[in-house]
């Protein structure tokens, strides 16, 4: 399309947000062959409302001040409020956060819930700051941002750098400088009117949706499946957590220096004893589990499965690894850490009629218990876990079905890339539309 090549020669420098904006436009140019005037809409789509920038001066355990630059990139607000994590990371930059911003839209949109698409953060560091220096900035970077955000306007979360307590330090200081305990940061402290299951959310809600897929186009479940799962963290371990729970056996896991395959299964509480205590590293499962065996991070798709849920980084999954993945007859691939998986491997799964779905949708379980936390908070409750469980399960089943219903044809129900983008598409229009009138 014209519009995209003339974007693409615009936006060069920008190479994140270029793939990020390109990948969702060749997607939909079927949609825009169909219906022309939806391309004014998407073409409103490929710039922020907003981009705040501002210098972060904090003050190290030396005394001397230091600057980092911080960030929020405000993308549409149509559905509702802006809503996107915050990155403390080195490799902060504009195209980076426009990125994320975009594609926080979509997946957004995906949820059904009221919420636009935002993400912010800064070239800060927390890694190797004492923890007096992660306070000053976070109290730093919020005396910036304070002003642009709100429960109605704009409600960031944590990403990269920041968890927990990083989000209780950067509330407690909107709280002093706003006047206001209105929720604006989600991902908080339950005392402080976070929601229950939201350190969960993500990995269950990527087996939520993950089921759904299987049910439908394979007629099956997790029940005595064969999973693999890569990383270690937050989203990895509850995903094997919940994986384990509807009946698979998870058999291996990794982090950045190796991973593990456990033929018997993977004993979970030996992971989180190895990650929770002094940070171990995932080579010390062996020192308990004799069967167990180790191998590259990147060689855990070798491992023959019934299901990859990638969950460690960006674009992990190979072409090649598709390829060996379609030769072990892997029945699905489903993102739990975003854009997990390469454009070329993504094709040649869908081609070999693997169920891939995409980051956006499969993994967006964080983002919509983050949702219910807002709604939580504008009425000044707290629901049960049974509740926040129940609404999660069917919010990802929601996505799911939703995309699918789209599709006009067997083969066109296996692309949930562009079925995704679409369904998120047509709901963003849709609201664009409304709030035109």
């Amino acid at each position: 399309m014209t519009f995209l090549e003339d974007f693409a020669k615009t936006h060069a420098n920008e190479k994140e947000f270029l793939a990020a904006v390109l990948e969702v436009g060749h997607s939909l140019e079927p949609l825009f062959e169909r219906h022309p005037e939806y391309v004014p809409y998407f073409k409103e789509l490929l710039e922020p409302e907003n981009v705040i920038h501002f210098e972060v001066k904090w003050v190290d355990d030396k005394g001397k001040e230091r600057v980092n630059q911080g960030y929020r990139v405000q993308w549409c607000n149509a559905i509702g409020p802006y809503k996107g994590g915050l990155r403390f990371h080195p490799s902060v930059n504009l195209s980076i956060l426009k990125m994320l911003a975009f594609e926080q839209t979509f997946k957004n949109a995906l949820t059904g819930l009221p919420m636009g698409g935002g993400k912010g953060g800064s070239n800060f560091d927390p890694k190797g700051k004492s923890e007096a220096e992660v306070e000053r900035f976070c109290r730093a970077f919020m005396d910036q941002l304070y002003p642009y955000i709100g429960i109605d306007t704009d409600v960031p979360a944590g990403d990269i750098g920041v968890g927990g307590r990083e989000i209780t330090y950067m509330y407690d200081e909107y709280k002093k400088k706003s006047g206001k305990d209105d929720g604006a940061l989600t991902g908080k402290s339950l005392k402080d009117g976070g929601s229950i299951l939201r350190p969960e959310a993500t990995g269950y809600g990527l087996c939520y949706y993950t089921q759904a897929l299987l049910k439908d186009q394979f007629k099956t479940s997790f029940k005595d499946k064969k999973v693999v799962i890569s990383g270690s963290g937050n989203v990895a371990t509850f995903a094997c957590e919940k994986a384990q729970q509807l009946g698979a056996q998870v058999i291996a896991m990794s982090d950045s220096s190796s991973a593990i395959y456990d033929p018997e299964g993977i004993d979970l509480k030996t992971v989180r004893a190895i990650k929770e205590g002094e940070r171990g590293r995932i080579h010390e499962y062996l020192e308990s589990h004799p069967k167990a065996t180790e191998m590259a991070s990147n060689a855990i798709w070798g491992i023959p499965c019934d299901i990859a849920l990638p969950c460690a980084t960006q674009f992990e999954i190979k072409e090649s690894d598709a390829d060996t993945l379609i030769k072990n007859h892997c029945l699905v691939v489903c993102e739990g850490s975003n854009m997990s998986t390469e454009i070329k491997a993504a094709q040649k799964l869908i081609a070999a009629s693997i169920g891939y779905a995409p980051g956006k949708a499969s993994n967006a379980g964080g983002v919509t218990v983050s949702g219910f936390e807002m709604a939580q908070n504008r009425t000044k409750q707290h629901w049960s876990y049974e509740q926040v469980d129940q609404l999660l399960k069917q919010t990802m089943e929601n996505i799911y079905y939703s995309a699918e219903g789209l599709a006009a044809s067997p083969k066109e129900k296996k692309d949930l890339i562009t079925l995704s983008n679409e369904s998120a598409f047509l709901r963003v229009m849709s609201a664009k539309k409304a709030k035109a009138k």
